[in-house]
């Protein structure tokens, strides 16, 4: 799984789900209910990808500003930016920046919509309710209804007290865990608009592909 489609599901909340217990349903939709009432949100995350069969662990740490449709994410050695209606990739060691259209397409997942992709296609199950590390979390379930995803499991530990996501496991068909722990969660606070926007001329000698639709 490439890593900025991973990074992608770091965040989540969701709204109805198919042939879902009632108990997650109403978790999640509290879950949703709170993140969209941010106007923005600022969180810092470490992630762990460990392969069973390689026996290989292999941790990041990221970064991810969002605001509306806007968002810029830092993580392994890649800075994207999306003001909107562009979006950059730029990709510190090869000194380059890759520049394309944002995916419009509603079932795409991107940090624009973090907080609502799970709006349908999705089953939710409720597991159980424990204390850990003195807080009360809740866990559920969630398992995609395509079965030609990559991964075919997602179980996120949710605080049950703030309403937000402690973190999030992703099982795929690779036999691969990919953890994400939300280790700072900041929102409402005053982003600029330019935040979003990279400016090739900032770096001399950068090259930029353009792979926009002409």
């Amino acid at each position: 799984m490439k890593i900025g489609k991973v990074i992608m599901l770091v965040l989540l909340s969701t709204g109805i789900f198919a042939q879902s217990d009632k108990v997650s349903q109403d978790i999640l939709k509290g879950l949703s209910e709170k993140y969209k009432s941010f106007s923005s949100i600022n969180a810092e995350f470490t992630y762990t990808i460990e392969n069973a069969q390689d026996k290989t662990n292999d941790k990041q740490i990221g970064k991810v500003f969002l605001k509306g449709t806007k968002y810029k994410l830092l993580v392994a050695g890649q800075e994207v930016y999306c003001d909107g209606t562009t979006v950059w990739t730029y990709l510190k060691d090869s000194k380059e920046v890759q520049i394309t259209d944002p995916n419009t397409k509603s079932d795409a997942i991107t940090p624009a919509n973090i907080f609502t992709m799970y709006d349908k296609g999705y089953q939710s199950k409720f597991v159980e309710e424990k204390v850990e590390n003195g807080k009360s979390v809740q866990i559920i379930d969630l398992t995609p209804l395509d079965k030609k995803k990559k991964f075919f499991k997602i179980r996120l530990t949710i605080d049950k007290n703030e309403k937000t996501i402690i973190n999030s496991k992703i099982f795929d068909k690779n036999g691969n865990k990919i953890t994400y722990t939300i280790d700072k969660f900041i929102h409402d606070t005053p982003l600029q608009d330019s935040l979003f926007t990279f400016v090739p001329a900032n770096y001399p000698g950068i090259e930029v592909i353009d792979l926009r639709d002409k």
